[in-house]
């Protein structure tokens, strides 16, 4: 008998399905007004607390005295490491960060039921320590492998058992993907999507909503978290012409062997060498009882925490998390050539990147960091849209679990005549159809892309 991830439907099929779910904005159980409702009460119904402590004073967390590494006591988890980045092509060809290691390859996993023909995907109002405002909509499943192989001595992981094991149910997605490659070195989490037709018993802290409910709420200010969004990225596109494959439009767009071609050239290129090295004495970083942050104030801080959630496999408990200084800008510009929509992207070297390049947005920085005149290609262009070229905008959290206080807010903006021609050579145009084709595969497109492109499948 075939296993149940051998028993797949036609990718028509799946598409199909999809499109009837994003079509739905009335589930099966929550109307919109009832979601709201739900959401504000178990944001209440909860005890949740975060607050700063020095770094001595993390519970089960030390400097290790052979590397200086912050780590868990357990040696499992993450550790906050050192990294010197040499890049001979960059505009910065040499510099030291701390950087997080988490070698574990996680699970980010959403089950998928069909109600009244519909399918319905299972979501979690899910604390994490680092949320602007704490609770938001997560996948079914996420969690690390130290997680729910309960390192922590904590409860198990519910609803894990429709990802791994006999009892897993059909794949829609299953693909290794990246994480934030200026804050993770090598990290990858498995973006699942499964459908089961069992009963599920639903918990307190989760809901069915169909795609086009879940669609609308990504037009909304931190509702749904960094990890759903990479994991709705990674669905089927749709058939509709704008968003073709296959189109072949000369000057306009590469075909996809072209595109990669592209990338192996800008990877091959790139002469960035990563080596992890000691967190203690990182040149420009500077060591204080409350964080670790570099001397100028810029780009980020290593912080303690001490957390009380009741809704976690663990009620309380201490970690560092990277705190970011300032809003971020992530956004795509966008533009139809012969009725496909295109995108523009950048091959995007970050250090802790397994393969140093990945397709990333138009524009990813934080304009804080950069001294007037000094700003990244096309920012100004971006921030000076007017609202008749803003086809999406909205302020999102980055990873919650790892980071604090990171947010972007992620635009999608119309191109228009005042565009410049020629673009660097590390900027491409590729048809939307094309980037999500590649969503299918690993380590092409980073996870800030992977959000705008969950939000270009909710324009119209």
């Amino acid at each position: 008998m075939a296993s149940p991830l051998e028993q797949e439907g036609s990718e028509a099929d799946i598409v199909a399905d999809l499109a009837v779910s994003a079509a739905t904005t009335r589930g099966f159980h929550l109307s919109t007004a009832e979601f709201d409702d739900w959401l504000a009460e178990r944001c209440v119904a909860n005890d949740f607390e975060v607050s700063r402590v020095p770094l001595d004073e993390l519970d089960h967390w030390t400097f290790a005295g052979d590397s200086g590494n912050l780590t868990h006591r357990s040696g499992r988890f993450f550790t906050v490491e050192g990294l010197r980045v040499r890049a001979a092509d960059g505009a910065v060809p040499e510099w030291h960060q701390p950087i997080i290691n988490q070698p574990e390859i996680g699970i980010l996993g959403i089950v998928a039921k069909r109600f009244g023909g519909v399918l319905h995907f299972l979501m979690q109002a899910k604390m994490e320590p680092g949320n602007v405002n704490l609770v938001q909509l997560s996948p079914t499943v996420q969690a690390t492998k130290s997680n729910y192989r309960r390192a922590h001595g904590g409860s198990e992981v519910a609803y894990l058992h429709h990802f791994i094991g006999p009892r897993r149910g059909k794949a829609i997605v299953d693909v290794l993907q990246s994480e934030h490659g200026s804050w993770f070195y090598r990290k990858r989490n498995r973006n699942m999507v499964v459908e089961v037709a069992e009963h599920v018993e639903v918990g307190r802290d989760f809901c069915w909503l169909t795609l086009g409910q879940i669609n609308g709420l990504l037009a909304r200010d931190y509702v749904i978290n960094m990890d759903s969004r990479t994991v709705l990225s990674c669905l089927p596109a749709s058939s509709v012409p704008a968003w073709s494959r296959d189109a072949t439009l000369p000057g306009a767009h590469r075909s996809t062997n072209a595109l990669l071609r592209w990338l192996t050239e800008r990877q091959v290129d790139s002469e960035l060498d990563a080596q992890r090295v000691r967190l203690t004495n990182l040149p420009e970083w500077i060591r204080t009882d409350w964080e670790i942050t570099r001397g100028d104030g810029r780009f980020f801080s290593v912080v303690g925490v001490s957390v009380r959630a009741g809704t976690r496999e663990v009620s309380s408990w201490h970690q560092p998390l990277i705190e970011q200084h300032g809003h971020g800008i992530v956004a795509f510009v966008v533009k139809e050539f012969r009725g496909v929509l295109h995108v523009l992207v950048r091959a995007t070297m970050e250090a802790g990147f397994l393969g140093a390049i990945e397709l990333g947005p138009t524009v990813q920085c934080v304009p804080a960091n950069y001294a007037p005149g000094d700003a990244p290609f096309l920012l100004d262009y971006v921030m000076a849209a007017g609202p008749e070229r803003i086809r999406y905008a909205a302020f999102h959290s980055e990873e919650g679990g790892r980071f604090r206080n990171a947010a972007s807010q992620y635009m999608i903006i119309e191109a228009d005549e005042t565009l410049p021609k020629l673009m660097p050579a590390d900027y491409t145009w590729v048809a939307a159809g094309q980037l999500a084709e590649l969503l299918r595969h690993s380590h092409y497109v980073n996870v800030q892309a992977r959000s705008l492109v969950a939000f270009l499948k909710t324009l119209p």
